[in-house]
């Protein structure tokens, strides 16, 4: 089991597979000790916060360059030797936004900063917000803990440009690794502080935008059934949007760049089964992007794939059906993969660089002045 999913939509009872791995490793570790792997990347939050808390992004990338280093930190992570180490970026995508004046006049969105896009990949959220920002929406980071300077908008939403997430001790989380490695008491507690965090957006009717298809999944999904005795968790559950559904419901008029381009590639797992990508499927037509995205699971799967005695079936995945329709896509083709872990893949395996719906509307609007 990959945890990718495809079973509770795909599977005619609807039996979510995921869901029970999960509850059987948090009962079959309770009080045991776990696999490298869960604490490596089952606590990924935790490490990469820490990271950009000591500003030591180019010392983790610098040890994860030198074979025999990134070796040893492999081995003790419980790393796959196959796989190479992500780069973790140097700035953060709130910092980013932190540093920039915020735009947009129309309804207000919260923007989710899942760990992905926050410390690995904060070239989506940019890209997000230039977007969101070009079809006339005010774009805003969840609340902290502790603000630095009073909120502004709304009055209870925190926008891109006087504070930055990171100002404060408080950080939102979907928990989603940490409900993929079965530590489902630290999910719900993750989770926990996350309502408390968004408790004043709450109290408002804006929207959560999630760019990461599995981190919207988990807050659809496992979030409400993980803390099903707090009436917050089935609230927020109902405002996550993805970032086509936003721009289609908020944004009705608004027309995306005509990129006229062909697209390969791959709809998300938990995109095809817990979210749906009719929106998307709109979106890219409107913008003139064609062709069909293909179905199945990249095989990385978060965790999964860089777990060591996983390579071989995370390969034997891609080469299923997403590896071979890049292969045969036209030069000019825009490889589309939302998911963190299927452009990982796609870079490790194929050498091609997937793309976030989000970056390629971004490449056909104007330049920022």
């Amino acid at each position: 089991c990959l945890s990718c999913k495809g079973c509770r939509s795909d599977c005619p009872v609807g039996v979510d597979m995921a869901t029970y791995k999960a509850e059987f490793l948090h009962h079959h570790y309770a009080g045991r000790r776990r696999p490298a792997g869960h604490y490596s990347m089952g606590r990924l939050p935790v490490w990469l916060r820490w990271v950009d808390r000591l500003r030591a992004a180019p010392v983790v990338n610098a040890v994860a360059s030198v074979g025999p280093l990134a070796a040893v930190a492999k081995r003790l992570g419980g790393i796959a030797a196959e796989r190479r180490i992500p780069r973790v970026a140097t700035e953060t995508f709130s910092r980013w936004g932190a540093a920039r004046d915020a735009r947009g006049t129309g309804d207000l969105v919260v923007l989710w900063p899942d760990t992905f896009t926050e410390h690995l990949s904060p070239s989506v959220g940019r890209a997000a917000v230039r977007v969101l920002e070009a079809a006339g929406l005010r774009v805003a980071l969840p609340p902290t803990v502790h603000l630095a300077k009073p909120p502004v908008g709304d009055g209870r939403t925190v926008a891109l440009d006087p504070v930055s997430l990171l100002r404060g001790r408080g950080r939102v989380c979907c928990g989603l690794t940490y409900v993929s490695t079965g530590q489902l008491d630290r999910a719900r507690t993750v989770l926990g502080r996350t309502l408390d965090l968004m408790s004043p957006v709450l109290e408002t009717p804006a929207p959560v935008v999630v760019l990461e298809p599995s981190c919207a999944a988990a807050l659809r999904t496992d979030l409400p059934e993980l803390l099903h005795d707090d009436p917050r968790a089935a609230l927020l559950a109902s405002r996550v949007l993805t970032f086509a559904e936003a721009l289609e419901r908020l944004a009705p008029d608004w027309r995306p760049p005509a990129l006229d381009r062909p697209v390969v590639g791959q709809t998300h797992c938990h995109q095809h089964a817990v979210l749906g990508d009719t929106a998307d499927r709109r979106l890219r037509e409107a913008a003139g992007l064609t062709g069909e995205l293909t179905g199945g699971c990249c095989g990385l799967a978060g965790n999964f794939g860089f777990e060591k005695g996983h390579f071989e079936v995370s390969e034997a995945c891609a080469e299923e059906q997403l590896l071979p329709s890049v292969r045969r896509a036209p030069e000019d083709a825009v490889v589309l993969a939302d998911g963190y872990s299927c452009r990982t893949q796609l870079e490790q395996l194929a050498g091609a660089r997937g793309r976030h719906l989000a970056e390629v509307l971004a490449e056909g609007l104007p330049p920022e002045l």
